[in-house]
């Protein structure tokens, strides 16, 4: 399989906007890795078995959750502890494992911003394929302007699955995608554009990119919480 290309990102601090664009809040973050580009068809076709057309197209209309079982796969292939224990459309996260998985909602706010404060790292023409471009699906990877912490396509191309439950209160089987696609306006081109979709709904505009780091809570992580998901839930 092409070798994964990942980026050790050190301990910082986001703000992030909650579910309902309510309120917000920081979050502190310990060191995790990320991968440099979303996940490509060639390397998706070595770790599932799909078929690819390109090496270097990210691989697009995946499933959150035929993006968890890609994360499994990937962790046994280097021998990693894997990240996800699956039980039909039930997935847990053992967060003290190695392998890989999805980053959270802040892990991935955190590693888009790279320490810029606007809309985006960049202008928009420069760091993202957008609407503005007028291409018809996902462009290969890595062709744009990278961030500060050398991480391309973080923006625009295909949007990104998150660990994170989008709004719990509403639907707790939709997941969080963060970052925009190809083929959206600017607004939802940024770093704090967020959208909801069902875990096995598949769209041409959708991928994923690789995380990595063990980590020691089971209930509270990175942003997410256990807890305040089931909290969420539960009231409505």
């Amino acid at each position: 399989m092409t070798d994964i290309e990942t980026v050790a990102l050190p301990g910082g601090a986001v703000l992030l906007q909650d579910a309902r664009g309510l309120g917000r809040r920081t979050v502190d973050l310990e060191p995790f890795e990320i991968a440099a580009t979303p996940v490509t068809e060639a390397q998706l076709a070595d770790l599932i078995g799909l078929p690819a057309t390109s090496s270097t197209r990210p691989a697009a209309a995946v499933s959150w959750l035929r993006a968890i079982r890609a994360c499994n796969a990937a962790s046994e292939w280097e021998g990693l502890d894997p990240a996800y224990r699956v039980d039909g459309e039930e997935v847990a996260w053992d967060v003290d494992a190695d392998g890989y998985r999805l980053p959270t909602e802040a892990e991935w706010e955190y590693a888009c911003r790279a320490g810029s404060t606007g809309p985006r790292y960049g202008a928009l023409a420069d760091v993202a394929w957008s609407r503005g471009d007028g291409v018809l699906g996902p462009q290969p990877v890595g062709r744009k302007r990278p961030n500060a912490f050398g991480l391309a396509d973080v923006l625009g191309n295909v949007w990104e699955w998150c660990w994170d439950p989008f709004d719990p209160a509403l639907d707790d089987r939709a997941r969080v995608l963060r970052g925009g696609g190809f083929a959206d306006e600017p607004a939802n081109v940024r770093s704090s554009a967020r959208r909801g979709l069902p875990m096995r709904l598949q769209l041409d505009d959708v991928g994923f990119r690789f995380a990595r780091g063990a980590l020691d809570e089971a209930e509270a992580v990175q942003g997410w919480s256990a807890a305040a998901d089931r909290e969420r839930a539960a009231t409505g």
